[in-house]
């Protein structure tokens, strides 16, 4: 089953690092940021959860959690983790998920729904499709997913600025536009009328083409 931006997030528990968790009950009323790892003592995924460990309080602000995922037991991950602190120079104090049985990948379309096995004796070049980020909102629902290659670090500075963008369209009918960043001036929706957007805008907007019109980021 393939997933897209809408559907709902497929639920599981799962045991993690920080006990054993219902994912939808974990989300809560928050935003999550689930991204997964092909195996522990990788080095790229080394980085990336260091990375990740010290922008963490970023995603607190905005109300997001984070928490990963890699297809090794959880008592490797507590291992890993010193390795990350010791080298990243930040502690991981998200949960890790322990996907042994492969669940999580292949519910996630990350491995072939008929992937037989468990985690023991497979390697990171068998796993090399989990290296996905999800985006989940507070409604349940998948609002980004994006898959990296194995040997490129992911860019969470951009997982940041789209969770940014979509948290702002979710609350206001605008868009953001290429290389948009927190402050940069939004596109109003095409679903707001110019007489809508004269209500919304009384200031007014720029408008190259009718269709683009460019407005002051809303508070």
């Amino acid at each position: 089953m393939s997933l897209r931006i809408n559907d709902t997030a497929p639920n599981f528990t799962a045991k993690t690092t920080h006990g054993e968790i219902d994912f939808h009950q974990w989300i809560g009323d928050s935003w999550a940021v689930l991204f997964s790892h092909p195996k522990d003592f990788t080095p790229v995924c080394t980085t990336e959860l260091g990375y990740m460990a010290r922008i963490e309080p970023e995603f607190t602000k905005r109300n997001a959690k984070l928490i990963g995922l890699s297809i090794d037991p959880v008592e490797n991950h507590a291992k890993w983790a010193a390795d990350i602190e010791e080298t990243q120079g930040a502690a991981v104090k998200y949960p890790m998920i322990g996907d042994t049985d492969l669940a999580v990948a292949k519910l996630y379309n990350m491995l072939p729904a008929e992937e037989a096995g468990t985690s023991e004796g497979r390697t990171a070049a068998t796993n090399a499709t989990v290296r996905s980020v999800f985006i989940v909102g507070p409604d349940k629902k998948i609002k980004l997913t994006l898959t990296y290659p194995m040997t490129t670090g992911r860019n969470f500075d951009e997982i940041l600025r789209v969770l940014d963008s979509i948290q702002l369209t979710a609350k206001h009918r605008v868009a953001t536009p290429v290389n948009w960043k927190q402050g940069d001036d939004v596109i109003i929706a095409g679903s707001v009328s110019d007489d809508e957007a004269k209500t919304i805008y009384p200031e007014g907007w720029k408008a190259p083409k009718p269709y683009l019109r460019i407005v002051k980021q809303p508070k």
